[in-house]
């Protein structure tokens, strides 16, 4: 019987172990079919995706923020992001903050600086320990300026702030480099002055930082994807604007239109109006911008207002023909900043312009 049993086992292992290995073979085949099936998936996944990024790519709008420095550029994008409920976090709120206390303080060292090279006296002479206490700050090493320091602060600032020869100082800043948004800070300084101090949103407007590099904000605006790329507009930062301009739809440039009487921080002689003309004229008659509409963007007339009953516009523009203290004469077809009379000669092509507005500064 045992013979038996050996015999058949002999008959039978083989068939066994043949039917093993056509079973590995089918287990392999339809592994292989379920991974050729999700690889396929993928792949239309993929192809799903990337359809829908060129959709998306042909939809958004790209539009370059371009301008000499101080133009406004870094302002119009805070106050776009506003616009669009896109609040500002904690850090953001911080870091505004100790920009707002350095631009305060160092406002006021140009002002006092001023107010001794142009020979202006003290109203109260007490006041010029306090300029020398101001003068003793130094923000070169980037260090924050930290609400416990700006309180040590407070006290000269208010004082110069209500001294007549800072004021007149003031008065003649055109013949020096000041920040416009000093005047707004210094006028709300006890508010400012608090421990508890948060910036508001109209101080995270006038908070001036000098934009390095290139920063882009995306908003959608009725569904539509923008996407807005600010670059700094000193000189030293020109050569980066080139980076910039792939794909773009729009060209935003801004100028300052109060700045007619006064001269670029980066050689202390050209005017700042006649500078931005200059870029206007490169930018608009560059070939890369053929098929790209170009805005113009006049900002700051409510700085305006106050300047032309200050400084008349045809001290520094001799062709002007207008009323110097008529605003709508400085806006409108008689002075050079406005388009139609100023900017067309360095227009090519005259459908080129897309519209001009003129705006307020926040």
């Amino acid at each position: 019987m045992s013979g038996v049993v050996r015999s058949l086992s002999r008959c039978l292992l083989p068939a066994e172990a043949t039917r093993e290995a056509g079973g590995s073979k089918e287990r392999s085949r339809d592994r292989d079919a379920v991974q050729e099936r999700e690889a396929r998936r993928r792949s239309r996944e993929i192809d799903a995706m990337l359809a829908r990024e060129r959709r998306a790519v042909r939809r958004l709008v790209k539009i370059l923020l371009l301008g000499a420095g101080e133009s406004g550029k870094s302002t119009f994008l805070k106050q776009m992001r506003i616009i669009n409920g896109k609040e500002f976090d904690k850090k953001a709120l911080l870091d505004f903050r100790d920009t707002i206390f350095e631009n305060i303080i160092k406002g006021m060292r140009v002002l006092v600086d001023a107010r001794d090279k142009l020979g202006i006296p003290w109203q109260n002479s007490e006041n010029e320990k306090h300029g020398m206490f101001v003068m003793s700050f130094d923000g070169r090493g980037g260090v924050a300026v930290e609400p416990i320091e700006f309180q040590l602060y407070v006290l000269a600032l208010d004082a110069l702030w209500r001294d007549s020869g800072i004021h007149e100082a003031y008065t003649r800043r055109s013949e020096f480099q000041l920040s416009e948004s000093v005047k707004y800070f210094l006028d709300n300084l006890d508010r400012i002055g608090q421990l508890n101090y948060v910036p508001s949103r109209q101080d995270i407007l006038f908070a001036r930082k000098a934009t390095k590099g290139i920063v882009e904000h995306d908003f959608v605006i009725k569904k539509i994807p923008f996407k807005m790329v600010d670059v700094g507009g000193q000189r030293s930062q020109r050569q980066k604007w080139f980076q910039c301009f792939d794909g773009i739809t729009s060209i935003l440039f801004m100028v300052s239109s109060s700045e007619y009487d006064q001269v670029l921080m980066e050689d202390r002689r050209t005017n700042r109006l006649v500078e931005s003309m200059n870029i206007f004229e490169t930018i608009v008659n560059n070939k890369l911008f053929l098929h790209v509409s170009i805005i113009l963007f006049l900002n700051k007339t409510d700085l305006l207002v106050e300047k032309i009953r200050q400084a008349d516009i045809s001290k520094y523009f001799p062709e002007y023909r207008g009323d110097p203290e008529r605003l709508e004469d400085v806006q409108v077809g008689k002075t050079l900043t406005h388009t139609p009379e100023y900017f067309p000669e360095y227009r090519g092509d005259p459908e080129r312009l897309e519209d001009v507005q003129v705006v307020k500064t926040h």
